[in-house]
């Protein structure tokens, strides 16, 4: 049994009969006497995506999800009309599984070729992925910087990856250079040499 204490980013929890994982949480003390402390936490549906911010008292129950993780690694994508279909092949079994982009729509932006991951297994039927919290990623172009911008104490500037994805990177950081990036933040972690 998971209470509301054990509430951290990533806990998966089951409720309303499905799969959740909590993307957020706070916890609102009340201000008076007998009050409920209440936690509020930002849900994330594993099965369909759809997010829900709800309120719980503390102490709140709940059961935890019929999940499972299995090693697996990206293979490729293909364009299916409006939409697209990731391909990953199971890494204990080597079978392939496909899952489409509108189920993954914050992770595919992270997909690199080879990308070893996590495929997520609800009722033994595959119902996302989850990332490695670093990726790495060849930068493809980087906006001029200054170094006049020291009034925060880090100088950085815009760079944009070959994956499309748009972080902020030190000055140093060049077209070409391959970077690691944290997943769960968005955030440059260091260049890799």
């Amino acid at each position: 049994m998971l209470t509301t204490s054990d509430f951290k980013k990533g806990l998966r929890i089951e409720l309303d009969g499905a799969p959740w994982t909590v993307v957020k949480t706070t916890t609102q003390t009340p201000s008076a006497r007998g009050a409920a402390t209440l936690v509020k936490a930002r849900l994330k549906n594993v099965l369909t995506g759809q997010v829900s911010d709800r309120s719980f008292k503390s102490g709140d129950k709940f059961i935890e999800p019929d999940l499972q993780m299995r090693a697996a690694q990206y293979l490729y994508s293909e364009p299916d009309g409006n939409d697209t279909i990731y391909h990953f092949m199971d890494s204990a079994n080597y079978e392939q599984f496909e899952i489409r982009g509108d189920e993954i729509e914050d992770e595919q932006r992270w997909l690199t070729e080879n990308l070893d991951v996590k495929a997520v297994l609800y009722n033994d039927a595959v119902v996302g992925i989850e990332l490695p919290q670093f990726v790495e990623l060849e930068i493809d172009s980087v906006e001029p910087g200054s170094r006049g911008d020291t009034a925060s104490g880090s100088v950085t500037t815009t760079a944009h990856t070959v994956t499309g994805v748009r972080l902020q990177v030190p000055l140093f950081v060049k077209a070409g250079d391959t970077v690691r990036v944290d997943t769960t933040t968005g955030s440059f972690k260091d260049r890799k040499n």
